[in-house]
């Protein structure tokens, strides 16, 4: 009863935080093996998800008709970064992607992973839903306009991941067969013109690198090869923890952000892949509860959004580090180390919670 009181209290979803705790454990277990057994990395992830699972207890804290009038706002501040990122943002690794703060470096096309959804949910909550074409332009308007300028940055990983958050809740708007069949029609002489006009060099080839990695098996089609190996190797009951060969030999790379499904796998196999398919699926599944129960069209839709942005995060990653997608550089939730990403998805699922437990008041008002 008490449990109950304190999770009311706090406008926890003890459901959904049991899942992130469990997947989060299950990474900091992966992150020790990937480190090769060396704590500090272990210690620095463990105060990012304290700091990160304390902006998720106090994004939950704020009602969604707060949510839903800073909405605008929030866009509008997060297109303003993104054009300051431009102009006079830090250059990393050929990418100009931060702004550095003094104190630390912030990436403001994390922000628009949660600022897009929240202002096509404002956009579309007050309006007859299926939407009307008149709104679905504007709401295409909305996601173009910060995924193009993420993609002049350029990472055409984040844009994708930030369209997507804001095509779902166009999706779970309603949007009918008659646009998502002419958008897929659309998308092949945009894709022509995208790959010929947009798309770098460096980007093309991992494409390509996709379709053969053994074209350059020392230079693109590396992380695809070791990854698949890795994969392969685990078996059935994997090689055991702390017993990856592909991992702790250095032939993995980026083993501890981007490829860290690839460790797990060879350490833990097939049912090891099955569990943490489970957990995640749980996650998404209370998710989909969460957003089924909101009371009203915004809660409702931002629910939505949120959940099909953590279901892309999971759907890319898995899909690049097995050699399905092109590698993208996205991280796997709540198990690869670094800290944006694990604000970003963790402030989400207090988005979530505060849906939830404050529906109750919602229905009052």
């Amino acid at each position: 009863m008490q449990q109950r009181s304190l999770s009311l209290q706090f406008h926890l979803d003890l459901p959904l935080l049991f899942g992130l705790l469990l997947v989060t454990a299950v990474g900091l277990i992966t992150l020790y093996s990937a480190a090769n057994q060396q704590p500090d990395m272990v210690v620095r992830q463990v105060v990012r998800l304290v700091v990160a699972f304390g902006v998720m207890v106090a994004v939950a804290q704020i009602s969604p008709e707060k949510l839903l009038r800073w909405s605008m706002p929030i866009y509008y501040l997060g297109i303003v970064l993104l054009l300051g990122v431009l102009i006079m943002g830090e250059m990393g690794k050929g990418a100009q992607r931060w702004l550095d703060l003094g104190v630390f470096r912030f990436q403001p096309s994390e922000l628009l992973k949660l600022a897009l959804p929240m202002m096509v949910a404002a956009w579309l909550h007050d309006k007859p839903l299926p939407p009307w074409p008149k709104q679905v332009a504007i709401a295409m308007a909305i996601i173009a306009l910060p995924a193009a300028l993420i993609l002049k940055q350029p990472d055409l990983g984040t844009a994708l991941l930030v369209a997507a958050s804001g095509l779902s809740v166009l999706f779970f708007a309603g949007l009918g067969w008659r646009y998502i069949v002419s958008t897929v029609v659309m998308l092949i002489p945009t894709a022509i013109i995208f790959w010929h006009y947009a798309m770098l060099d460096y980007q093309r080839q991992r494409v390509l690198t996709l379709i053969n990695p053994e074209s350059d098996p020392l230079g693109s089609g590396y992380h695809i090869i070791q990854s698949t190996i890795a994969i392969g190797s685990g078996g059935l009951f994997g090689k055991g923890w702390l017993n990856g060969t592909q991992s702790h030999l250095e032939f993995l790379p980026e083993r501890h952000t981007d490829f860290i499904f690839a460790v797990f796998s060879e350490e833990f196999g097939f049912m090891g892949i099955a569990l943490l398919l489970l957990l995640y699926l749980l996650i998404i599944v209370r998710g989909l509860y969460i957003a089924m129960m909101a009371q009203t069209s915004y809660g409702r839709l931002l629910a939505s959004g949120v959940v099909m942005t953590f279901f892309v995060y999971l759907f890319v990653n898995m899909g690049m580090v097995m050699g399905l997608l092109p590698v993208v550089g996205l991280p796997l939730p709540l198990m690869s180390y670094g800290g944006s990403s694990m604000v970003t998805l963790l402030a989400g699922f207090g988005i979530l919670m505060s849906v939830h437990t404050h529906r109750n008041l919602l229905s009052r008002t």
